[in-house]
């Protein structure tokens, strides 16, 4: 529940509105504070067995206070300090009064602070990697059972050649597997910062381990960057944040913008509830408003990516602190919008509503155009003269063609074809010659050697994870 101060202030429509609670979770104050606390445990432990004086009983009392952190404490704190690292130290320090002079002892905040970004990042894609594999999936699963079904292919939004609605689906998918290998590839390439002081050189622990170095390097050897300056290098949030744009520059380009086309054209449909309005004024719509809402968020994931590039560009030296504001913003909002970015495609892929007759319709409009060199050659066979037959067709598609453009009549060039003499020798053949399965050549055998050789393959790891369903609230 919200208090009435809630609706004073703004409010990020990313967490009030779309993002889940897990994702939200991930980026949230107590989720950051809390891994604050562990980090600040975790460093007591490994100083005090690599030998200094830190107790049993220090640690225990960290360890009880893990959790229960005094959020009013800290800010006024904060308020006080002017520094978010020193007001959580002497928070944490106040409910442990015995541990309190060796917590965060060697460390900067880039300590805490760092690690726990680098934690938020690898959560964040833990999230967001099942999302992304059951939207695959749902997509693998339309494409599969639509590869042969035949409908009007589009080259520069003109008519061109068949292709099938699963072949289709799968220059979609083709995208999103490349966006998965993409975002698998960044979260297992994240380090820690490790231990490293001040300006990334270990000094601080070095000389608390009186200049043993092999000491130092242990402290520090858990996975971590092997050198940084204060902080680790900005480009690891390009990286990051790259996957996700290129992610949603796939959602916005490939799929919720072709499914908005095929919307238009009445061939496909995203779901559409028994009680939902599609207009205010028009009753009769119905919105592909979820791959809207698909397409509006990708443009601002994509627009984020401007941030990062700049940050890791304008850093200086060991470290510049004008950094931190941004990647308060920046970083998380880029996960909460691929998060409801994937969670709204899921909805619609689980839900995708084709309509094979106005498929067929649209097809019969064009196929007789695109038909004329397969009837050119079937009268060659019969004994025709190619360059007479070409001559013929092309002044009956003219003229079927005017018919279409200029009185906005239906495409007449077979009866056309049927009407004329000269096309006597092939008549019974038209049937088969205008089939629109001979016109998609292998799609449905590229299909099923795509979804077998490439995508199912990319899904092992996920299988425990595909059969959640998305309830998407609107």
């Amino acid at each position: 529940m919200y208090g009435a101060d809630e609706f004073m202030k703004y409010r990020s429509p990313l967490v009030s509105r779309y993002a889940s609670k897990e994702m939200a979770y991930n980026f949230s104050d107590r989720k950051k504070f809390t891994t604050w606390r562990k980090l600040w445990i975790y460093l007591a432990k490994a100083e005090k067995a690599l030998g200094l004086p830190i107790t049993d009983a220090q640690i225990l009392e960290m360890e009880s206070h893990e959790l229960d952190i005094d959020f009013a404490m800290a800010a006024e704190e904060e308020r006080k300090l002017r520094h978010d690292v020193m007001a959580h130290v002497h928070t944490f320090a106040h409910c442990c009064p015995t541990a309190a002079p060796i917590i965060h002892l060697g460390a900067t905040s880039c300590y805490v602070g760092d690690n726990t970004d680098l934690i938020m990042l690898r959560d964040g894609f833990d999230l967001l990697l099942p999302k992304l594999a059951r939207v695959i999936d749902r997509l693998a699963n339309f494409a599969e059972k639509y590869a042969d079904l035949p409908t009007l292919g589009f080259t520069h939004y003109q008519p061109a050649q068949l292709t099938t609605v699963g072949k289709r689906a799968c220059l979609w998918l083709q995208d999103l597997a490349m966006d998965m290998r993409n975002l698998q590839r960044a979260r297992d390439d994240l380090r820690f910062r490790g231990v490293k002081g001040t300006t990334g050189t270990q000094a601080s622990f070095l000389q608390l381990f009186q200049g043993d170095h092999d000491k130092v390097y242990i402290i520090n050897k858990l996975a971590s960057y092997l050198v940084t300056g204060q902080t680790y290098s900005r480009k690891v949030d390009v990286d990051c944040v790259a996957s996700l744009a290129s992610l949603g520059a796939t959602v916005h380009k490939v799929s919720c913008r072709n499914i908005r086309l095929l919307a238009n054209l009445k061939e496909i449909e995203e779901p559409f509830e028994k009680e939902q309005i599609g207009s205010s004024a028009m009753p009769y719509k119905r919105n592909p408003m979820r791959a809207e809402r698909c397409c509006s968020l990708a443009r601002h994931l994509v627009a984020l990516m401007a941030d990062p590039l700049q940050t890791a560009s304008v850093q200086w030296l060991e470290r510049t602190l004008d950094d931190s504001a941004n990647r308060r913003i920046s970083l998380p909002e880029s996960f909460l919008t691929a998060d409801i970015i994937l969670s709204t495609l899921q909805n619609i892929t689980e839900g995708l509503v084709v309509y094979p007759k106005v498929i067929e319709r649209h097809i019969r409009h064009e196929l007789p155009f695109m038909a004329t060199e397969n009837i050119i050659m079937a009268m060659v066979k019969a004994g025709g003269n190619r360059q007479d037959c070409h001559e013929k067709i092309r002044v009956l598609s003219q003229e079927a063609a005017a018919v279409v453009k200029q009185e906005g009549g239906d495409n007449d060039l077979l009866a056309r074809v049927q009407r004329d003499p000269y096309f006597a020798p092939i008549l019974g053949q038209l049937d088969a010659v205008l089939d629109p399965k001979t016109f998609i050549g292998r799609a449905p055998q590229q299909v099923a050697r795509f979804l077998s050789e490439e995508v199912r393959p990319l899904l092992e790891p996920y299988k425990a994870k595909m059969d959640v369903k998305i309830e998407l609230e609107l």
